[in-house]
């Protein structure tokens, strides 16, 4: 029995001895009697026909008790009529009191299952809108992965030729050492657009990443150095920020090297001229669960965690862009300008290494990329036996 349950039955113990007493004193005024409705009344709401009963029977053995005082002669019959009329009151009240109180009843468990009812069939909507946006995703993506094998078959032999031409190039004897530099990462880039071809055509999907323990310079300076023109070209600026303590990143470099470019593409778009994209790297401890889904896909306890930012000054994006920024296709950029695929696939690829990607934004105040991955420092039992491996063993020295 509740708290409130507790209360309504001794509220309706106090209005019963009231009465009695009532009665008591004045046991020639039948009127008195009636006041047996409220305690009934009382027990009504608590809405146990059990505890009504007993109410009923008390209050009705009260009404009567009246009859073994003395009355008037004559009187005692009439007494005997007054007091049955009463009782038949109290139990009339009592049976429509409880009829009352659990029609009530029964009307809040209809209303509260017709609610549980519109709830499941909102959430049975809102299921249905989502499966039918994965089924169009999935469509969308579909048509895209024909078009793009398409493409990627006919634009494979263009390249060739240009990646010949660029070897015939850096032969040259006139060419400066900055043009040696300048022609060494075309050549690395085109290495890695048939790469990319190469995946796209053997397979309907991308291949898996590769991931090892690597310098977390080794995923941020590619990036920044093919990007650096475009971004002095615009007038943008382009800062990065490495601490030469970090500790190694699981990464597949390539796959990431694509990530960056996409995420260095979007801050360029985003900034205006004058403006500044920063990229940078910094080491903390890894929660729980991050140390759980890292050892799975590194097979190795990583206790720290490498995040690398890269934030622009650009005007942002809307709470509700932002949303939406990782769904295929979405964009803000105008029509023409990108496929909304960049977001999208690259955190499909930071999630097969075992990372995260999110991005903090707000309208006026730019935005910010931040890639979370595994780090493992460079003194680790793992890393040094690798590159004993690599170096062919212990170096046992002379004898």
């Amino acid at each position: 029995m509740t708290k409130r349950d507790r209360l309504v039955v001794a509220a309706a113990v106090a209005c019963f001895l009231v009465i009695f007493l009532v009665e008591e004193f004045t046991p020639a005024h039948v009127v008195g009697a009636y006041g047996y409705v409220l305690p009934i009344l009382l027990i009504a709401t608590l809405r146990r026909r059990v505890l009504m009963v007993v109410a009923v029977v008390i209050c009705i053995m009260a009404t009567y008790s009246g009859l073994v005082r003395p009355t008037k002669p004559g009187r005692f019959q009439a007494a005997v009529v007054n007091r049955s009329v009463v009782a038949g009151v109290l139990l009339l009240v009592g049976y429509l009191g409880m009829m009352w109180e659990e029609r009530k009843v029964r009307e809040e468990e209809a209303r509260a299952a017709l609610a549980r009812e519109t709830e499941n069939l909102l959430k049975a909507n809102q299921q249905l809108i989502e499966a039918k946006d994965r089924l169009n995703r999935a469509e969308r993506l579909a048509a895209v992965g024909q078009l793009v094998a398409s493409v990627a078959h006919e634009v494979g032999t263009p390249l060739h030729s240009i990646a010949w031409h660029v070897q015939a190039l850096a032969e040259e004897p006139s060419l400066t050492p900055e043009m040696k530099k300048r022609i060494a990462v075309i050549d690395e880039q085109l290495t890695r657009v048939v790469r990319i071809i190469q995946d796209l055509l053997s397979s309907t999907r991308p291949r898996r990443p590769e991931p090892q323990w690597v310098p977390v310079a080794q995923v941020i300076t590619p990036a920044a150095v093919l990007m650096e023109p475009v971004f002095h070209a615009k007038g943008v600026s382009l800062a990065v920020e490495i601490p030469e303590s970090l500790p190694l990143v699981w990464a597949d470099d390539e796959k990431m090297h694509q990530v960056m470019v996409n995420i260095l593409d979007n801050a360029l778009a985003a900034t205006p001229a004058g403006g500044t994209v920063s990229m940078s790297a910094e080491v903390r401890e890894a929660t729980l669960d991050e140390s759980d889904r890292w050892r799975q896909a590194t097979h190795t306890l990583s206790p720290t965690a490498v995040t690398i930012k890269v934030c622009d000054t650009g005007g942002g994006m809307s709470a509700a862009d932002a949303q939406r920024a990782f769904e295929p296709f979405f964009t803000t950029k105008a029509d023409g300008k990108g496929t909304g695929l960049g977001l999208f696939l690259s955190r499909e690829t930071v999630t097969a290494h075992g990372g995260e990607l999110s991005l903090i934004t707000e309208i006026g105040r730019g935005t910010t990329v931040i890639i979370t991955l595994p780090g493992l420092p460079a003194d680790s039992e793992i890393v040094v036996l690798k590159k004993e491996r690599e170096t062919g063993g212990h170096d046992f020295g002379s004898r």
